[in-house]
C-alpha cells in the first residue's frame, strides 16, 4: 500500500537527488560490486512486493488484537524508527524551516495518517484481498486528479480509455450489478478513500515540497516523524491505552512499520536509483496479487469471481493510464 508514499516522494524531489549526487563525490565502487548490485535489483523488486502485499494481511492480524489507530500509530512508531536509524547511520539531519515543516504535515496527513488508518479502519469489515484490489487503483485516482491539478499531465485517449477500463475493474470487483451483495459498503468506501488520498497527496508534494534541496530519507523521515506526532494526538483520544497486549497482533504491527513503512521504503528508493522509477512502481501490479493470494492461502479469506476478474480489468486499466506519449 506504501508504494504511492514512496514513489510519489521520490518522482516529485528527483532532482534533488541528481543536484546532491552531483555536489557530493562518492568513491568509485568496484567493478564487480556494481555488476552485483544491477544483477541484484530483482531481488529487491520481488521483497518489495511481497512486504507491501502482505501489509494488509499484517493489518488484519493486527486489528485482531488493537484498535484501528492504535494499529496505525504502532506502524508509524516502528516505521520512523527504523528510518531515523537509518538517518543516524548516514549522518542525515531533519529538514529545517517551520514553512518546509507545515507543507510536511499536509504530506504526512494524506500520505500516511490519513490512508493508514482508513485501511485499517476498512479491514474490520472487507477482507483484506479486498482492500489489496482498492489500493491498486491509487494510479487510476492519480490519472484523474493529475488532469485537472497538473497543467503539464495532458491526456491522451490511451490514458484516458485506461481510466475508463480501470473503474469498470473496480464496478467489477464490487459485483455492481448485484446490487453490492455480501460487501461492507461504508469499509469498501474507506478503502477507496484511502487510495483516493495518496494521489492527493502526491500532488500536494510536487506542487509544494519539490526543490527544496534536502534529501529524500531525510524528507521522509520528517514526514513519517510528524504522522507519528498526529497519530499520538488522535489515538488517545478515540481509542485510549491497550489494556493488554496480544503478542501476534503486536508482531504483526511491528512487522508492518518496521518492514513495510520503514525498510519498504528504502527499498524502493534505491529500486528509483538504480533502476528508474518506471520500472520501479511496476511493483504496483504485483501487490493486490500477493495481497489476494496471502489473504485467502493464510487467512481463509473467501473468493468470489468478480474479486479476481475485476483486479484483472484494475490492473490493465492502471497500466494504460500510465501510458505516455500520443494516444492512439
Amino acid at each position: 500500500m506504501c508504494y504511492e508514499v514512496a514513489s510519489s516522494i521520490v518522482v516529485a524531489m528527483s532532482t534533488i537527488s541528481a543536484r546532491t549526487r552531483s555536489r557530493t563525490p562518492s568513491p568509485a565502487a568496484p567493478g564487480p560490486a556494481r555488476s552485483r548490485a544491477r544483477l541484484d535489483w530483482r531481488l529487491r523488486f520481488g521483497l518489495l512486493s511481497l512486504i507491501w502485499g502482505f501489509s494488509f494481511l499484517l493489518i488484519k492480524v493486527g486489528t485482531e488484537g488493537y484498535a484501528p489507530f492504535q494499529v496505525t500509530l504502532g506502524r508509524l512508531v516502528f516505521g520512523t524508527a527504523v528510518l531515523a536509524a537509518t538517518m543516524a547511520v548516514k549522518r542525515e539531519r531533519l529538514p529545517r524551516g517551520t514553512r518546509l515543516w507545515g507543507h510536511m504535515a499536509v504530506a504526512a496527513f494524506l500520505l500516511n495518517a490519513l490512508p493508514f488508518s482508513l485501511f485499517a479502519y476498512a479491514e474490520l469489515t472487507i477482507p483484506s484481498t479486498l482492500a489489496g484490489i482498492c489500493n491498486a487503483t491509487s494510479p487510476l485516482w492519480g490519472m484523474a486528479l493529475s488532469l485537472v491539478a497538473l497543467s503539464e499531465d495532458r491526456p491522451t485517449r490511451v490514458r484516458v480509455a485506461g481510466l475508463g477500463l480501470g473503474f469498470l475493474g473496480v464496478l467489477t470487483v464490487l459485483g455492481v450489478w448485484q446490487g453490492f451483495h455480501g460487501l461492507d459498503a461504508t469499509g469498501t468506501a474507506m478503502a477507496l478513500l484511502a487510495s483516493l488520498s495518496y494521489p492527493v497527496g502526491w500532488i500536494y508534494v510536487r506542487r509544494t515540497l519539490a526543490g527544496t534541496g534536502n534529501s529524500h530519507l531525510s524528507m521522509t523521515g520528517g514526514q513519517l516523524l510528524l504522522a507519528t506526532v498526529q497519530l499520538a494526538v488522535v489515538t488517545p483520544l478515540f481509542a485510549g491505552v491497550p489494556g493488554h497486549f496480544p503478542l501476534v497482533p503486536l508482531l504483526a504491527v511491528a512487522a508492518l512499520g518496521a518492514l513495510g513503512t520503514g525498510l519498504a521504503v528504502l527499498i524502493q528508493y534505491g529500486l528509483v536509483a538504480e533502476v528508474g522509477p518506471t520500472t520501479a512502481q511496476m511493483v504496483t501490479y504485483f501487490i493486490p496479487v500477493i495481497a489476494t493470494a496471502a489473504g485467502v492461502a493464510i487467512l481463509g479469506e473467501s473468493l468470489r469471481w468478480t474479486t479476481p476478474v475485476g483486479a484483472v480489468i484494475v490492473l490493465a486499466g492502471a497500466a494504460l493510464t500510465q501510458v505516455r506519449g500520443k494516444g492512439a
